[in-house]
């Protein structure tokens, strides 16, 4: 294989591919990425087994054919290269030169051969939808999902597809966090996507506003752009059914300023530690006001709300509570409020496509 190609280019092509390569693995090949030149251009894949990324340059193609490269070491390279143009020459037996300007390496590459071919997911095409609003849906409700695998499904987002509405749901036992947005799909299919493919996804695509196509069956997803596709497998199991654990109506009715509310719980926070894990104590009466000890130290804050309804104070995990008020992205947030001990509705005061559910914790003394 022997090409030349915009040093650039091939840098940025490297970064996105590399977010699908094993850093350490049993299976050394896993560590590279393989290229395979013909034409006018150079495709690039990544692929840890779980998710693979493709992506393809323009290229002047001297000789047709592929290579393994090492990918940090290759990306480091290339990105340091004094040139606005690389030249790779690939041997069969491995041994590649890549040259820009005066400065040429010799590494030795991998036996393409060895790289294992991406799965054919046969999945057909679901849905078309801007890259803006998958950013949005993923964003929203990503720090929900689960980092304990005895509940494998909940390690993943769902994705909820009907012909007319795309609902994205993720859940950790402690937070539920659901956002929806219509769409036109081509069929109704209930999907579990893994939380990296998605953060991966979102990174890809996030600087571009395009279009992204979504294909799906059981076992694959597919998201495609004009720059980039990725395919990843499906986690399988059952998800909870999110619908059963939302309380219907409420006692309390609380709308807080979001920027006002998350200083508040900083300050308290501050005597809060991974050792020391107390709850705040949160009362909703004619304003909020915000408790919390530890060996630490002891701390009271208020701050001004509109409250309606039954006065009731409520243990949070700090945590949680900055979560749900730094996703919403909002200014204003309504909490709605059944007792000191039920799911807590978060949902956005002017009207929105999005609920989160907190959990209390229940105080010791209780």
């Amino acid at each position: 294989m022997k090409l030349t190609c915009d040093r650039a280019l091939l840098a940025n092509a490297i970064a996105g591919v590399s977010k699908a390569v094993t850093q350490r693995s049993s299976i050394p090949v896993l560590e590279g990425i393989l290229m395979k030149a013909e034409g006018f251009s150079l495709t690039l894949t990544g692929y840890d087994l779980e998710m693979g990324i493709t992506t393809t340059i323009e290229a002047n193609v001297l000789e047709p054919g592929d290579a393994v490269l090492p990918a940090k070491l290759l990306g480091d390279m290339v990105r340091r290269l004094p040139s606005e143009e690389v030249e790779i020459n690939a041997q069969d037996s491995g041994a590649t030169t890549i040259k820009g300007g005066i400065t040429e390496f010799d590494i030795m590459g991998l036996n393409p051969g060895d790289f294992p071919d991406l799965p054919n997911p046969g999945a057909d095409k679901t849905l078309d939808m801007n890259t803006a609003d998958l950013q949005e849906m993923v964003d929203t409700t990503l720090f929900a999902v689960s980092t304990d695998d005895k509940k494998p499904a909940h390690t993943g987002a769902l994705f909820s597809i009907t012909p007319e509405q795309l609902t994205v749901v993720a859940l950790d036992g402690y937070r539920l966090a659901i956002i929806h947005k219509p769409v036109m799909a081509t069929k109704e299919i209930d999907i579990i996507i893994p939380a990296k493919t998605l953060s991966e996804v979102v990174k890809l695509f996030g600087e571009e506003d395009e279009v992204v196509h979504i294909s799906a069956n059981r076992r694959f997803v597919v998201f495609a752009t004009q720059t980039y596709t990725v395919i990843s497998r499906l986690i399988e199991g059952e998800f909870l059914d999110y619908t059963r654990v939302i309380p219907e109506g409420y006692k309390t009715r609380v709308t807080v300023d979001v920027r006002d509310f998350s200083t508040t719980i900083e300050r308290a926070s501050l005597i809060i530690t991974e050792r020391l894990k107390n709850p705040l104590r949160v009362l909703f009466d004619d304003h909020i006001t915000v408790r919390c000890q530890t060996t630490l130290g002891k701390v009271v804050d208020e701050l001004p709300a509109e409250i309606e309804g039954e006065p009731v104070e409520i243990g949070f995990n700090n945590r949680y509570l900055l979560d749900a008020l730094r996703y919403s992205r909002c200014d204003k947030l309504v909490f709605e409020l059944s007792g000191p001990l039920s799911p807590v509705k978060v949902l956005p005061k002017d009207g929105g496509d999005f609920l989160f559910l907190v959990l209390p914790v229940r105080f010791k003394n209780d």
